[in-house]
């Protein structure tokens, strides 16, 4: 085996934090969100969005419940540009929605920045410029005091220029972009510069936006730094703190997490993930992990799949199967003992009533973000007896008998084995009738019942057809059950013993159909199951009870007996 060159990358130091306090910490309420769909994630594009394509994207972000979005970099192309003045200009941004535009730290960029803005209510203004040891060293090659100067300047340019917009409001945001490879000393003199320029109040708050703008470390080290600047930042409560990470190590949701736990009050992020490498932290995941805790995420996903398809359309990038919340297969259970415990959960919550989510291996419920019940269960040759009988009882109303789900169950593994394949919910209905209700060599064509208060037994007079020719039984029991089977025995020697029975009714009022499940053999054959469907549930039983005969005739001859 080939040997892995591990010892050219070097360990993520741990961060000194003495009795850091943000395990302890539980979250209470959703964050600010703010959405960088259409720009960090657009720039991500192959082929980045059209102002059309933009603004639709906006109008959904707007319909989701976003109050602040990030809408472009103005001062980088002329598309971005035109997007911000058709925004403001046709008038698209609610009034209670903020948008954030973001710039580098030159003063001809923030000057055409400016000038998109023109006639906007409020905007954030997102100034930036990277800080990492890394960059310092290989891409800029400048010194600590000639980084915090570019972004002074940025920072000054910005208070000039925010006037202009006459009756605009501007929020101020810094960024040092790559704040995980930053040292956290240089990281607070560098944002307490701009905030020296700034000055900021507890009021009028500035975004401190400490971004993980390359995933460097494990989540809890993330957390370390924020807690790190938080103690120290000297402009703390004057300062909004905001959760910027990518997924480079596939673990940015969890490092957002831990940093609102650490003392992030903003998250930024994209739907579904979308952006630079891996992509930048999805805010659905981290949305509804809250809601999955009982947390209002004051965001609306109750039509998760027609949002997904509109964010993959947009983006012409397809969702993963697998995605959480919203991946074709996330509610989907293959798994016989998963399968068991999902029916079992749903039948335990409409039994008692509750309102409180608890069902195995669904972590929230699927109708909550426009998701059905239907396919939480589907069927191969993985699926045990608990899913089958799901399916059937979910969407068609069949109540399998413990007994005969585990005999349908190896109807199905056999058929999936054999063919390869999953088995969709008609299909499965088809072979269970096909399999149970078999109408030869015996079938009912009417039948009439009396009841002896002598005797206090049931007499039955069947007209029941057997290899195609009429015959008329007679019989007596206990009910029409037993009778039929009495009638059976003497007219054509076929002794059937019950073993078991069930029946119940699917559908209310005129329309309600009666289902009977009758498990009988023939002079100590195994039992056979069979299945009768009507209007009338002594109709139902008698079917059954012929059906029952007829698949224990046809499993003797396969045995080759009469």
């Amino acid at each position: 085996m080939k040997t892995f060159p591990a010892l050219k990358y070097k360990k993520f130091p741990p961060i000194q934090l003495p009795v850091r306090a943000w395990p302890n910490q539980v979250l209470e309420h959703s964050p600010i969100w703010c959405s960088v769909d259409l720009r960090d994630g657009n720039q991500a594009l192959i082929h980045p969005l059209g102002v059309e394509e933009k603004l639709g994207f906006f109008r959904l972000l707007v319909d989701m419940g976003f109050k602040e979005i990030e809408i472009g970099f103005p001062s980088a192309s002329e598309t971005e540009y035109t997007f911000v003045r058709r925004l403001i200009e046709e008038g698209h941004i609610p009034d209670d929605v903020t948008v954030q535009v973001l710039v580098q730290s030159r003063e001809h960029l923030i000057r055409r920045t400016f000038t998109a803005l023109q006639g906007v209510k409020r905007a954030i203004v997102h100034l930036y410029n990277s800080t990492s040891e890394l960059q310092r060293r290989v891409v800029f090659q400048k010194s600590h005091k000639e980084i915090i100067d570019i972004a002074v300047e940025g920072a000054k340019f910005i208070k000039e220029f925010a006037p202009t917009l006459e009756g605009g409001e501007v929020i101020y945001q810094y960024s040092p972009e790559s704040f995980t490879g930053t040292e956290l000393d240089f990281a607070v003199d560098i944002c307490s510069a701009v905030c020296e320029v700034w000055q900021p109040t507890e009021k009028k708050k500035t975004i401190i936006n400490l971004p993980a703008t390359v995933e460097m470390s494990t989540p809890n080290i993330y957390a370390d730094q924020i807690e790190w600047f938080c103690r120290n930042f000297p402009y703390r409560k004057q300062s909004i703190i905001s959760i910027h990470t990518h997924n480079d190590r596939g673990t940015g949701v969890a490092a957002a997490e831990l940093a609102l736990m650490a003392g992030g009050e903003r998250v930024e992020g994209t739907l579904f993930g979308n952006g630079e490498r891996t992509g930048n932290v999805d805010l659905v995941t981290i949305a509804l992990n809250l809601f999955s805790q009982g947390i209002d995420p004051a965001l609306d996903f109750s039509n998760l799949i027609e949002i997904s398809h509109m964010v993959a359309r947009y983006n012409q990038i397809p969702i993963g199967l697998r995605h959480p919340y919203v991946g074709e297969l996330v509610f989907t259970a293959f798994s016989g003992s998963h399968q068991d415990a999902i029916r079992k959960g749903l039948a335990a919550m409409r039994s008692n009533g509750s309102s409180l989510w608890e069902v195995p291996y669904l972590p929230i419920d699927p109708t909550d973000v426009g998701r059905h019940y239907e396919p939480l269960v589907r069927i191969n040759s993985q699926s045990g007896k608990g899913g089958i009988a799901f399916v059937l009882e979910d969407q068609f109303g069949y109540k399998l008998p413990p007994k005969l789900q585990i005999d349908f169950s190896r109807v199905i593994q056999k058929i999936c084995d054999a063919d390869g394949r999953e088995l969709g919910p008609e299909e499965i209905k088809h072979i269970f009738e096909v399999e149970y209700c078999r109408p030869a060599p015996f079938a009912l064509k009417g039948h009439t019942t009396s009841y002896d208060l002598t005797t206090q037994n049931t007499c039955i007079s069947a007209s029941v057809i057997c290899k195609g020719e009429p015959h008329m039984v007679e019989g007596t029991g206990s009910g029409p059950l037993s009778a039929l089977v009495h009638g059976i025995g003497q007219q054509f020697g076929y002794h059937i013993a019950i073993h078991d029975y069930h029946e119940h009714a699917i559908g209310e009022g005129l329309d309600a159909l009666a289902v009977a499940y009758v498990q009988g053999s023939i002079d100590g054959s195994p039992p056979t199951w069979g299945v009768g469907i009507h209007h009338s549930t002594e109709v139902a039983t008698l079917q059954a009870v012929l059906n029952a005969l007829n698949r224990s005739i046809e499993e003797r001859k396969k045995n080759g007996r009469r």
